[in-house]
Formats: structure tokens, C-alpha cells, sequence
């Protein structure tokens, strides 16, 4: 219960390695408060998890505000953020629309900033702030340019606010997951045997052959939010089993 006593945050936390980090930050003892953009679904997760839920749509800077008001009336400071909401998407760079390219940055970039901007004021010193990137910020996957330059936008602001947000001992690092058995996956467009394709050729070149299971990722995010990882800042971790290499 190394967690116990402590306020945590997590964004996009209805599914997925938000719902599995949430999972796990309790399991360790925090409070924890997650959001979601669809409330069937946020109040489901919120029920099995028995958190609470914020509904809040990541893109909408005005949805943040009414986060941040929300978190700080209820909890005062908050001690653990994981930036984790976000969306994915393929399409050749000849193809992409301003529609798909607005989105993915309204989401995984321009809503990621600004939730851990507008959160700054809350954390408490000594704070951890996990980004929840991907192992694509530092690969070149043909189809991929727009979602990858939004995580890698990500990975290059984290470090900046490592550095602005250390003075207050408030970490701030980076967990970049290769394939993950999320549904976000299937929300790239992909039929079920596209789907099963992908996963067959993606483990293929993974170097452990397999894909990964949410509660790993969750576990690495637990890990840099506890005093375990005190002496840890501005670093990015790659859980990709090895794909990157």
C-alpha cells in the first residue's frame, strides 16, 4: 500500500491501461479519479473499479478547466497524474484529412499538454505526472506519421516540464507501450481479421513474441509514481518487448 494517502488522476480511464492503471493505483492505496468521454461507459468503469468519475473529453480545453475545478474542490492537491487519454489512427500521408490530423493532435498532443498545464496549480510538491507516449515517437511505421508525431511532440514536452517542474521535486517521465491488447487498437479502422493480421505480424517482430497485457503497462506506471522511483525525472520508458530494437 505504498500509495496509500495519495490523490491520483487518470484521464481516458474507462478502458484499456488507463482502466488497468487505475486498477493498480488503487490496489497500491491511492485515491483515484478517472475520466472518460462517453458516460455509459465512465460510469460503468467507475462502478467496477469503485472510483470516481469525471466525465471530461481531453480535447476540450474547457472540459479540463471543468476537470481541474471539479478534482480541486473535491481532493485539494493531487499527487499522482497519468496523462493517459488518447486516440489512434493510420492513413498514408497523401490521404490524411485535416479532420483526422486535428484530432489526433487535439487528443494525444494539444488536450495532453494542456491537461498537465492546467493541472500544474493542484499537484502537490513532490508530485508524480506520467505520459502515457509510444514506442511509434521513436520508430518510422509507414502510415503512422500523424500519430506518431503527436506522441513524440509529447516525449519532447516532457522533458521541458521534467526540467520547469523539478524545483518543486515534482517528477515527470514518460511510458511509451509498444502492442497492447487495448481496444484502442480496434479503433483504427480495422475489421477483426485485419485485426488478427496485425497482431500475428507484429508478433512475428516483437524479439519475446507476444503481445502485451494492459497490467504490465499498469505496473510500470505505478512503479514511477511511488517514492521507488524518487530519483527518476524526464526519462522515457520503452515497453515494447523489445519491437523498437
Amino acid at each position: 500500500m505504498e500509495l496509500s494517502g495519495k490523490t491520483a488522476v487518470v484521464t481516458g480511464g474507462t478502458s484499456g491501461i488507463g482502466y488497468a492503471t487505475a486498477l493498480e493505483l488503487k490496489a497500491r492505496g491511492a485515491q483515484v479519479i478517472i475520466t472518460g468521454r462517453t458516460p455509459a461507459n465512465l460510469e460503468k468503469a467507475a462502478a467496477e473499479l469503485g472510483v470516481h468519475g469525471i466525465l471530461a473529453d481531453q480535447s476540450k480545453l474547457k472540459d479540463t478547466d471543468n476537470l481541474v475545478a471539479e478534482v480541486g474542490q473535491r481532493h485539494g492537491k493531487v499527487d499522482i497524474l497519468f496523462v493517459n487519454a488518447g486516440v489512434a489512427g493510420m492513413g498514408p500521408i497523401a490521404e490524411v484529412t485535416e479532420q483526422f490530423f486535428d484530432e489526433m493532435m487535439n487528443i494525444n498532443f494539444k488536450g495532453a499538454y494542456f491537461t498537465l498545464s492546467k493541472f500544474i496549480p493542484l499537484l502537490a510538491d513532490g508530485a508524480s505526472v506520467v505520459f502515457l507516449s509510444s514506442n511509434t515517437a521513436t520508430m518510422n511505421g509507414a502510415q503512422s506519421s500523424v500519430y506518431s508525431a503527436s506522441k513524440a511532440a509529447l516525449n519532447k514536452v516532457m522533458k521541458i516540464a521534467a526540467q520547469e517542474l523539478a524545483p518543486r521535486n515534482i517528477r515527470v517521465n514518460a511510458v511509451s507501450p509498444g502492442p497492447t491488447a487495448t481496444p484502442i487498437m480496434k479503433k483504427t479502422g480495422l475489421d477483426d481479421a485485419q485485426m488478427t493480421q496485425l497482431y500475428d505480424a507484429l508478433i512475428e517482430r516483437i524479439p519475446l513474441h507476444r503481445i502485451a497485457p494492459p497490467q504490465e503497462i499498469a505496473s510500470l506506471v505505478a512503479y514511477l509514481c511511488s517514492d521507488a522511483a524518487g530519483f527518476i525525472t524526464g526519462a522515457e520508458f520503452l515497453a515494447d518487448g523489445g519491437l523498437s530494437l
